[in-house]
């Protein structure tokens, strides 16, 4: 399967969801697809996945919505338990949408969300693939450089192009010099939304009951994990600098039905550095393709 740089037409709606709006862009017919982004500064749905979904669209319906907090949906987040939030906001995407069931694609706070819908309800998911997910082993080691400079942006002296590029030049990629510096400033653009600024969808837990929102977020203490019976494909870079590489190890080790693709010389955007090797992997996988 090729890779596409150029974005289709893509139909675009503001659904309500809950009583709040989510933004959701489609394109292309076949199973239905949903690809769920990361929780970085600025990310948004369709920038996210903007090198995967013409090549998506050739066999799958493609949902890109924007999660609850970021892009056009509703700003905000339930910071007591953050995965919870936006996999309850996407499963009633679902339900607006008419979707008994469907594919996930998850990147890291994508992946997240993913996993936890399909932890909740795993009749509602058909196949999955995550891409470096968060919460894996999250209560077991300090975070990693990566994850602090994401969780300190809207910290210290606030926003500033220059942090958000060193976040994504530094930490997110493995090779700097792949991410264009239209990328960058689009991402800061939509960083500084007064809406954003005033309640950014990913931060650090804090005051007395930090400690049960951390273990909320660490999927290897859920149980459920290991009985999981959606069919599920992780991909992780193997210089990811944001989500230890070791998480994918302990999916594979724990859930019955996972496989495990470690991408060489890749960061934690394996759907952005590595798009050709990645539409092909998801295509296949979700198609049951061996």
């Amino acid at each position: 399967m090729p890779t596409h740089t150029a974005l289709p037409t893509m139909r675009e709606s503001l659904l309500d969801i809950d009583s709040k709006k989510i933004f959701v862009a489609e394109t292309g017919d076949g199973p239905p697809t949903l690809l769920l982004h990361g929780g970085g500064p600025g990310a948004s749905g369709v920038s996210n996945y903007s090198r995967n979904i013409a090549a998506l669209a050739e066999e799958y319906r493609v949902i890109v919505p924007d999660l609850p907090g970021y892009g056009r949906s509703t700003k905000g987040m339930d910071g007591a338990d953050p995965f919870g939030y936006l996999a309850g906001g996407i499963r009633g995407l679902m339900d607006e949408l008419d979707l008994e069931k469907a594919h996930l694609v998850g990147n890291s706070y994508g992946g997240a969300c993913a996993l936890r819908l399909a932890l909740d309800t795993p009749d509602r998911v058909d196949r999955m693939v995550l891409m470096g997910p968060g919460g894996i082993g999250t209560t077991r080691a300090l975070p990693t450089p990566g994850l602090n400079s994401l969780l300190d942006y809207y910290s210290g002296d606030g926003p500033s192009r220059l942090k958000l590029e060193k976040f994504i030049r530094n930490h997110l990629v493995f090779n700097a010099a792949d991410v264009p510096d239209s990328v960058i400033d689009a991402r800061y653009e939509a960083s500084i939304d007064p809406e954003v600024v005033a309640a950014p969808p990913l931060r650090r837990p804090s005051g007395p009951n930090a400690l049960r929102t951390l273990w909320k977020m660490d999927f290897t203490r859920d149980r459920r994990v290991s009985r999981l019976p959606v069919p599920t494909l992780v991909l992780w870079g193997a210089a990811d600098k944001v989500n230890r590489p070791s998480g994918g190890r302990m999916l594979a080790e724990r859930m019955p039905n996972c496989d495990l693709y470690e991408v060489a010389n890749t960061g934690h955007w394996v759907q952005f550095e590595r798009a050709e090797l990645f539409n092909r992997l998801c295509a296949d996988f979700l198609a049951g393709r061996r």
